[in-house]
């Protein structure tokens, strides 16, 4: 059996509670992690700054990981979007559109990624709306749309990300008919992961199939990760 960490992180464009923007100490607070597989969410892209302002590529780089970008958005000229990293190889990706009418644009990211030794599986990384009536459509697009729809041929698929959701909502009820999840107080020992240095509420969430067993899960809070962002990350390890 193989170990297989992964981490889920609204990284809040890199700004912090202290609203200094930092993105390396978004990498701290994920090298922190020791994960495999993150979903990062709220990441913003450019590609003519600096190197640190592409997010992804320098959160990824700085990692030594691969990476993918599902543009959702601009936001002050760069792709803002969901951002996946990957210590595998990734076969491929497509961002899915869930965006509800006049709300803001929304994407889920998924990916297919191929560890050397084990069977592959596909990542999903999603970022929710806040209002109930646009998650509820979200919910039914998603779980109709191809990326959920059509079963993993060797049923190897793991959902991760920020559901704006701290109640059982439409989303909770549709992804626990088809997947398992990582409870938040059986196995965190919590129900709050936002925000961040205060947590009231959980927004964060993992789900994972039979493909999986999950071995443990936290949520990540160090002297870095508590400032870093307005969420915590959700930690959860797996045999596989």
């Amino acid at each position: 059996m193989k170990r297989l960490r992964v981490a889920t992180y609204n990284i809040h464009k890199c700004i912090g509670i202290d609203r200094r923007y930092s993105p390396e100490r978004i990498v701290e607070v994920l090298r922190e992690t020791g994960a495999d597989v993150v979903a990062l969410q709220e990441v913003v892209c450019h590609s003519n700054l600096r190197e640190r302002d592409h997010q992804a590529r320098f959160i990824a780089e700085s990692l030594e990981m691969n990476y993918c970008v599902g543009e959702n958005r601009l936001h002050k000229g760069g792709d803002y979007g969901n951002a996946t990293l990957s210590r595998f190889p990734i076969r491929e990706f497509h961002n899915y559109d869930i965006t509800v009418m006049r709300r803001e644009p929304r994407g889920c990211l998924v990916t297919s990624i191929e560890p050397s030794e084990q069977a592959g599986f596909q990542f999903l990384n999603l970022h929710m709306g806040t209002s109930f009536f646009e998650r509820r459509q979200q919910a039914r697009r998603l779980v109709n749309s191809h990326g959920l729809s059509t079963p993993e041929p060797n049923g190897r698929r793991i959902i991760a990300g920020d559901f704006n959701e701290w109640t059982t909502g439409l989303t909770t009820k549709l992804l626990k008919t088809k997947y398992r999840c990582v409870d938040s107080k059986l196995h965190l020992g919590t129900s709050r992961t936002f925000p961040g240095i205060m947590p009231l509420v959980h927004l964060d969430h993992i789900y994972f199939d039979n493909g999986f067993d999950l071995i443990g899960a936290t949520v990540h809070k160090t002297r870095a990760s508590l400032v870093a962002s307005d969420h915590l990350p959700i930690v959860a390890e797996f045999e596989s």
